[in-house]
């Protein structure tokens, strides 16, 4: 089977694909990426054969992907949500189309079009999902992308990992942050723009991550049942947190200052209920079917 995946050209949207493209690959199948020329070398390193379609920046415009189309002729394509147009183009020329999404089903008035019809590949546990989000769904487990790096060496007895993305972090909110955490007696890992970490990889020995709320921060510490605080900045993100306080599993602090900050990761790294809520959530994505499982039955979609 030739599959076709399409995404806006940002790591947040590409990266939740790449683990069901990497299961199609190892399962035999023909991959292709049409994405924007900044997320070619890790799509690359990887063998998902990356490709520009058009004059691709960002989003991804019909008339970008319709020769492409034509000239794949995939058997299926798979459309990240930020990329609506590769969906409904794929549509209306009979090719087999799939959603794909990156998190929670997001709000309106974010400056991302809703996806609106079809079949959807899930990546959020229902239990943080939008309770408004009823379209037809196919569960996949949200299995982070880990690129290479080294992670700190351990020298606290907690450790709390901070991370305001690629986009909506700065130096500011991370001083301020960073400066809040320091009452605490714990290692404090910072990633930023220009201090990139496999993330994934340090989640795993984390106590606490405080962030930004953005869907891939968000899903990473769920899989791994760690508690957060969250910052919420823009788009997706304010959503996302209120989620996460429903279920549970985080704080949201009343100010973006120190002392709030503060107050919130030691109220969550002292109080039990967050890290067993965490961990509830995350026996439900360890539930939730594989990429592996996903690519043996997508030809069965089809």
């Amino acid at each position: 089977m030739r599959v076709l995946f399409a995404s806006m050209a940002t790591v947040g949207h590409t990266y939740p694909l790449i683990p069901l493209a990497l299961a199609l690959r190892a399962a035999g199948h023909e991959v292709h990426f049409a994405v924007g020329d900044e997320m070619h070398p890790e799509l690359a390193r990887l063998g998902l054969r990356p490709f520009r379609p058009g004059l691709v920046f960002g989003e991804i415009y019909a008339e970008d992907i319709a020769p492409e189309l034509e000239r794949v002729l995939p058997d299926l394509v798979i459309s990240g949500w930020s990329v609506p147009e590769v969906f409904k183009e794929a549509r209306r020329r009979a090719f087999p189309v799939l959603w794909h999404g990156f998190g929670r089903m997001f709000p309106d008035g974010i400056g991302l079009a809703r996806p609106e019809g079809g079949r959807h590949l899930d990546i959020c546990p229902p239990s943080v999902q939008d309770r408004g989000f009823t379209e037809d769904r196919i569960l996949l487990r949200p299995v982070p992308h880990v690129t290479p790096g080294l992670v700190p060496p351990r020298t606290h007895e907690k450790l709390i990992y901070v991370t305001f993305g690629t986009v909506f972090g700065n130096d500011d909110l991370l001083a301020t942050t960073v400066s809040g955490l320091g009452e605490l007696d714990a290692q404090v890992v910072v990633a930023t723009p220009r201090n990139w970490l496999p993330q994934a990889d340090v989640i795993k020995q984390a106590d606490l991550v405080v962030h930004h709320g953005g869907s891939g921060t968000m899903l990473a510490a769920l899989a791994e049942g760690v508690p957060q605080v969250v910052l919420p900045r823009g788009a997706d993100q304010f959503s996302n947190a209120k989620a996460l306080v429903d279920v549970g599993v985080a704080v949201r602090p009343d100010a973006v200052s120190a002392e709030a900050v503060a107050v919130c990761a030691r109220q969550v790294l002292q109080d039990s209920r967050y890290r067993e809520a965490a961990g509830q959530v995350a026996e439900e994505i360890r539930h939730m079917p594989s990429p592996e499982e996903v690519a043996g039955h997508l030809a069965d979609v089809v």
